[in-house]
């Protein structure tokens, strides 16, 4: 998903993406939505198969911050 799309949806949800960079975005938006934010932490392996963030999430590396 493109940086556009997920500070269109954050913005859609309430949330000021400011400087935000586009993992912490996202983990914004998994937790306004009231979903487990786990973007970047899945390490190669994700059980959440209907998440829109999910192939960008399988791409990272494993992202250890909250």
């Amino acid at each position: 998903m493109k940086i556009e799309d997920v500070r269109k949806k954050a913005k859609k949800l309430g949330i000021n993406c400011g400087k935000m960079k586009k993992t912490e975005l996202i983990l914004s938006i998994q937790k306004a939505e009231g979903n487990t934010p786990c973007f970047g932490k899945s390490n190669g392996e994700c059980q959440y198969t209907n998440c829109c963030f999910m192939e960008d999430c399988l791409k990272v590396p494993c992202y250890s911050a909250v």
